[in-house]
């Protein structure tokens, strides 16, 4: 054991939830190894709320967009907008956003090492023996009193340290990232807005969409659904919205899991974060803020752990953050099951959005990351219209 590095912490994956714990753990003096694989882009929309903005002091510059609106495309091609009144989503691009996290990390004391993780080994001592391969392709080992598993859905890390881990339900994701068009009338598109597509020709049980990164654009789908085409769907929503023709600059595909895991740690000295937890949002595939606040909470659970060597601290992570956000999770959760399953639903569920009262809660709870309570007779006259369309009572 004396020959290998020993750290406090390894943080597996360089993401923003990995990034995120490393950064947090080496401000607060522990010495941290932040162990990332080469040439890992997720496919993401890139968007983010003006809490984690605020939460996480995300520079201006960072962002390639600013967005104002969002529309909500129906199976019978019924448009609805709902402006964002008095704010914006901030868009990033996941191929700086993440490095300029990393770096940060490193700027703070992180130590940064591009490596693929390979396997866990639990040392006489109690520490564990991280196995990887480094960027030359050559095997490498350290040693960690405590490590954060952020290595995205499906992690090799929870796979091999806790139970339930390989068995999570995920939507399979595919985008495309383009060159912006011009505005012109052959092109539906606009730079500063969102569309999300419900279509079942393009996702039978999700939705597509088209974001704006500035300079560039995302175009994608998701799927539980094995064996329908991604590539297809949005080879078909490029034809149909003009952008076809537009430059190809990179095409990007993963699982991303909809569902918290039931156990983020193992009890011992390991717990995980971010996709690898499964704290990506129902309905909405959103996951950048989840995963710095999942990350941001596993750091807090491992200093603990580090300072009093109770491995119960690590539990801590999970218990905080669905208490912070569990009735969001179970709220989206709800929506998804009850309009998703058909274009029939969706048509009505499209429909709903015109609503004023929707429209302003969905973009406060959006932006602030909570259920809004401030309105109660908005919650009932939604209850109603919802219950009306459910029930296919109300026109559409």
């Amino acid at each position: 054991m004396s020959e290998q590095e020993v750290f406090d912490t390894v943080v597996v994956g360089g993401g923003p939830a990995g990034a995120t714990a490393a950064t947090d753990l080496a401000r607060r003096g522990r010495r941290v190894l932040l162990l990332d694989r080469a040439g890992r882009i997720k496919p993401c929309g890139g968007a983010i709320p003006p809490r984690l903005i605020e939460e996480f002091a995300i520079p201006d510059a960072l962002l390639v967009a600013k967005i104002d609106s969002a529309r909500m495309v129906s199976p019978a091609d019924r448009r609805v907008l709902m402006p964002i009144d008095g704010g914006f989503v901030g868009m990033v691009d996941r191929e700086q956003f993440d490095e300029w996290l990393r770096n940060r990390a490193a700027a703070v004391g992180a130590v940064r090492r591009t490596g693929t993780f390979e396997r866990l080994e639990r040392a006489a001592d109690g520490s564990t023996l991280i196995h990887y391969r480094d960027a030359e392709d050559r095997p490498a080992t350290v040693a960690a009193r405590s490590v954060v598993g952020a290595d995205g859905a499906r992690s090799a890390v929870g796979r091999q340290a806790i139970d339930g881990a390989d068995r999570v339900s995920c939507v399979f994701a595919y985008h495309e990232i383009l060159r912006a068009p011009e505005a012109t009338a052959d092109v539906d598109y606009h730079p500063t807005r969102c569309d999300v597509v419900y279509k079942g020709a393009l996702s039978p049980d999700f939705y597509s969409w088209i974001f704006p990164h500035g300079p560039t654009l995302s175009i994608g789908t998701g799927s539980m659904h094995k064996g329908f085409s991604l590539r297809d769907a949005v080879a078909d929503l490029r034809r149909t919205t003009g952008l076809a023709n537009c430059e190809t600059i990179r095409r990007e595909g993963a699982p991303i899991p909809l569902k918290p895991l039931a156990r983020w740690d193992d009890g011992r000295n390991l717990v995980l974060a971010g996709d690898a937890a499964g704290v990506v949002a129902p309905a909405s595939g959103e996951g950048i803020y989840y995963a710095m606040t999942g990350g941001r909470l596993a750091a807090e659970a491992v200093d603990e752990f580090l300072a009093t060597g109770d491995a119960r601290a690590l539990a801590t992570a999970r218990k905080r953050f669905m208490k912070a956000h569990g009735r969001v999770f179970m709220a989206l959760g709800m929506l998804q099951r009850f309009w998703y399953p058909s274009d029939k639903r969706r048509e009505r569920f499209v429909a709903l959005c015109r609503d004023p009262d929707i429209q302003y809660l969905t973009w406060q709870a959006y932006m602030h990351k909570k259920l809004v309570r401030a309105k109660p007779l908005a919650h009932l006259r939604i209850f109603v219209k919802d219950m009306a369309h459910l029930l296919g009572l109300a026109r559409v």
